[in-house]
Parts: C-alpha cells; structure tokens; sequence
C-alpha cells in the first residue's frame, strides 16, 4: 500500500510551531502535535534493514504509539482485534448509537473527562437497566462502547458507538435469552431513559462544582441559567440511533476494525497542502439535500485547531466494556455463554487469509518485511538506530 502523500505530520512540521506560539495549548494537546511530528523520523530512534536477497538497505524509524496518531493506529488495532476474535459469540450483533445534543456538547468540550464519562455511564445504565426489564428482553446483556467526539468536519460531536450481542443471560443465568431477529430494544425507550440519567448525572456533577463555564457558556455558571438550560432538554428527543444490524460474528469483526481505533482524520482523507489551505475528503451525513462526499477547505490554523479539540485528557479510556463483557466477570462469563448457546465460534470467524486481507485494508501503510526493491527477499534487522535528541524542529523524513 502506497505511502499517502500527504500527512497530519507534515502539516503538524511545517505550520505546528507557528500554532503553538499564537495559542495557548494544554499539555496533552502540546504531546499530541509533538508525538504525530517526530513519529516513524529518526528523532525516535529505530533500525537498519537488509534484503537477504538483493542487499537492498534502509532505515527503519520506530513509531510514537500516541493514539491520536494517524499512522500508530494499524499495529493497535490489529491487536485488539485479535484478542476480540476469541470473545465473538455465535449470535446477531447490534450497533446503537447515543448522541449529546448540540448545547450540552458545548459543556462537554470544555469538562471534558467529567461530561465524556458521565457519557459513558448514562449509556451503559441505559442499556443494562432496559434489556433487564422482564418487558423488553428480560436478559443481562454484554456490550461495549467507543467514545468519538468528531463529525466529517472535524467539529466536535461526542457520541458513543455501542456494539451489542444480540441477547444476554437469563436472570438465573439458565439460558440464553436471544432478542427478535434484527431488533434489540425500542430506540424511544432507550432515549427518553438516557436523557433522564445524563441530565440528572449533569446536575450532580453541577452541583459538585465539578463543572466549568468559560467563554460562551459562562453565563451557564448561574444556577437559575443551568436549571433551565436542563428543563428545556427534558422534553425534547434525544439522538439514540439503531443502526440495521450487521449480522453475525464476522461482520462484527469487520465493523470492529474500522471503527474502535479511528482517529478524527486519516492521512487518506487529506488531500492538499497549498497556501496556508487543507483540503480533506468529507461525507455530508446531516443534510439530504446535498451532496454527499465532497471536498473540504480550511484555512491551516482552523484545521489545526478542529483537530486539536479532539485530544483526550491523558489517561481517559475511550473503549470500555460493560455486562457480561466487563473487564472483571469477562473470560468467566463468555465461556459459560458458549456453553449454553452450545457452539463455537471458530467456523463463524473469517479465516487467517481473510484477517490478514482486512488488516491491511484497515491499517495505514508499515514498513514491510518483503523488499521494496527484488520483491522476494526479506528485510532483516542489521543494526539499531539510537533516538536523537527531541529536536526543536522534527526532520522531514518525507
């Protein structure tokens, strides 16, 4: 797979010092941009490579791993997916989306780890709380969740993607409860539930001073101001949308691969670089009446700045799993879910050759071990390259 031609990094080293000298940057966003710069240059260090073959020779840079980095995200991915293969049951899987609205995402963009994980807790007591009543699907339910809080254009949109087995464990845990084919729960019932838990969780943390109201929200910091603001999201339809299930196992797989370790833009997407303008791809999902893919151009610093927004505070775990898949209970619970269910799930899985195809088609393009150069031989290890000094401007290794 051909190298993109051009790159968040090479953005990031050509305009990212001019950024951070006219703007005030947190900690972890300065990490970030400094990270996608000097990933895959010398700056990291790495190793010299040989073809066994031709003699061909070259560097090879090791990468940042920061997970906001376009180009880190292959290897990641590919590791979570192959632990991921061995929990997929034999059942139907669901795809439910649950979406903050515009003013409350506003709150959101400046406390972020208290709104994001007040997100992620109002979702998963959503969804536990509605397949436990014995009138929906009267099961526990196991699930995980994928936090992303960016849209096409790289504004700032939280929303969590929930992927979900279709059924879960009776209450006595006796058997496997499955839900109606191609429906999981009522999206209305799961939406008037979430809105209610996140805007009492809200008020809580609200009342925690545990909240902050800078710039265009900081009339919200008046109590008389934030009550309202809550009362007049009480009775309006919160965005909770089911998505048409993506079948068995192996197209959950799939699904996996392109949505757990994706970043705000891919290197793809982006495609100039000219007079201080980034032109990227971008699909316009809101609006019907237009069209739908297209191209996008911003002015440099705004680009910066949009995808900037989108640095989680350090530590935040943006992929966190609940139920019957909970860290805790996971290995226990999934064994004796087979049992019941009376399968396995190795034939239901895509074979060695189909995993490797859909790696690659996921992943952004690694140093490979075949040689560029005869196409036979293979790249062997010869030497280590010691990473420099942190250099004040990352060498250009394009």
């Amino acid at each position: 797979m051909p190298r993109p031609a051009l790159e968040v990094a090479d953005i990031f080293r050509q305009y990212g010092a001019a950024y951070r000298e006219a703007h005030q940057l947190s900690f972890d966003q300065l990490r970030v941009m400094r990270a996608i710069e000097v990933c895959r240059t010398a700056a990291l260090g790495g190793h010299i490579e040989r073809c066994d073959g031709c003699d061909f020779t070259r560097n090879a840079y090791n990468s940042c791993r920061n997970r906001h980095c376009p180009k880190c995200q292959g290897a990641e991915r590919a590791r979570w997916l192959a632990a991921r293969k061995s929990e997929l049951l034999p059942v139907e899987y669901f795809h439910v989306v649950f979406t903050l609205p515009e003013q409350i995402a506003q709150i959101a963009f400046y406390n972020k780890e208290t709104v994001y994980g007040i997100l992620f807790r109002a979702t998963s007591e959503t969804l536990l709380t509605i397949a436990r009543d014995p009138k929906r699907l009267g099961a526990e339910i196991g699930f995980f969740a994928i936090l992303h809080t960016w849209g096409q254009n790289l504004l700032h949109h939280p929303h969590l993607h929930c992927v979900v087995p279709g059924g879960g464990l009776s209450p006595d845990h006796e058997r496997w409860i499955s839900c109606l084919p191609g429906f999981f729960l009522p999206v209305r019932v799961l939406s008037e539930l979430f809105r209610r838990l996140f805007l009492e969780q809200l008020e809580d943390a609200f009342y925690r001073n545990e909240l902050r109201f800078p710039g265009s929200i900081e009339p919200l910091e008046d109590a008389f101001a934030f009550d309202e603001l809550l009362r007049s999201h009480a009775d309006r339809d919160w965005v909770v949308y089911a998505k048409p299930p993506f079948g068995g196992p192996q197209r959950a797989l799939e699904y996996l691969g392109r949505y757990t370790h994706r970043v705000a833009i891919s290197n793809r997407r982006l495609l100039s670089l000219e007079d201080g303008q980034v032109t990227f791809q971008w699909k316009n999902y809101r609006n019907e009446h237009c069209e739908r893919s297209g191209s996008m151009t911003l002015a440099v610093d705004e680009f910066q700045r949009r995808l900037l927004i989108h640095v989680l505070p350090g530590g935040f775990q943006r992929i966190r799993y609940y139920g019957y898949l909970a860290n805790c209970q996971r290995k226990e619970k999934l064994e004796y879910c087979r049992t019941i269910l009376a399968a396995g799930i190795t034939g239901l899985l895509p074979q060695a050759e189909q995993c490797r195809q859909m790696e690659e088609a996921l992943t952004e393009p690694e140093p490979g071990h075949r040689c560029p150069r005869c196409g036979k031989g293979t790249m062997v290890r010869i030497a280590v390259l010691e990473p420099i000094r942190w250099p004040a401007s990352p060498p250009d290794t394009s």
